[in-house]
């Protein structure tokens, strides 16, 4: 059997409302670029990947305008997203069946992640190409962590020694993350990740440290903590230039 492929897979449905904003956080601006491009561009432009496939909301008035922003020069297909994040990636994967062999590997990355870099894509396959489940990214938890009761009043402080910041890309094997998505969800289980997902299946995915740049654009100054990453690096990146 030839060697297996990476596909990637970015589930973009989502209406983002804690961004207070009428546009999904997906699709506002950022140095000069919807979110979602540089995002995208950063699974187009990394070699290894083959493909991608980008899960949408039915009617989704704004990704027309952002192909114009983003490399096309690999395959990329658009499918319908679903009611929770979960969905959209089931439907994203079972695309995925139609061209990819199950043992191929999907990389599923946040659309509101603009800040992945080459070297953290770098890392991720270099530790789990060979793994026998998989894994994802993620960064030690560095503040401290509290417990509170329902009146908001805190009942413990809570040990952070083992507890990590789950973070996107996350990647596992075709087959087996789609086998493991479909039958959680068929148990009437919502997950906020693959990983979680990979865990109700029995399996136990490695976490690969990455860097906590990769933000997730859910807040308001969230956007603002991505533009100063993104300008940072991109006057860096034209200065070696």
């Amino acid at each position: 059997m030839s060697a297996p492929r990476y596909w990637a897979l970015a589930p973009a449905a989502g209406a983002g409302k804690r961004m207070r904003t009428t546009i999904p956080k997906q699709y506002l601006p950022l140095v000069g670029r919807p979110v979602i491009a540089h995002a995208l561009d950063a699974l187009l432009n990394y070699p290894p990947v083959v493909g991608l496939v980008v899960a949408i909301s039915p009617g989704d008035e704004w990704w027309p305008g952002v192909v114009a922003h983003i490399a096309m020069d690999k395959p990329l297909r658009v499918v319908a997203g679903g009611a929770e994040r979960c969905h959209s990636v089931l439907n994203g994967l079972e695309a995925l069946q139609e061209c990819a062999h199950p043992d191929d590997w999907v990389l599923v990355h946040d659309a509101a992640r603009p800040c992945l870099t080459t070297g953290d894509l770098d890392q991720l396959l270099a530790e789990l190409s060979d793994d026998s489940v998989g894994g994802l990214l993620a960064v030690p938890v560095r503040d401290t962590l509290k417990e509170v009761d329902n009146a908001g009043r805190v009942t413990a402080t809570v040990d952070r020694s083992r507890l990590w910041h789950a973070l996107t890309p996350q990647m596992f094997r075709l087959g087996m993350l789609h086998d493991a998505l479909r039958t959680t969800l068929e148990a009437g289980r919502l997950v906020t990740d693959e990983a979680a997902a990979m865990e109700a299946a029995g399996f136990a995915p490695r976490l690969v440290e990455g860097r906590a740049d990769n933000v997730k654009i859910t807040r308001p100054e969230d956007l603002a903590l991505a533009e100063f990453y993104l300008t940072r690096r991109f006057t860096a990146s034209s200065q070696e230039g």
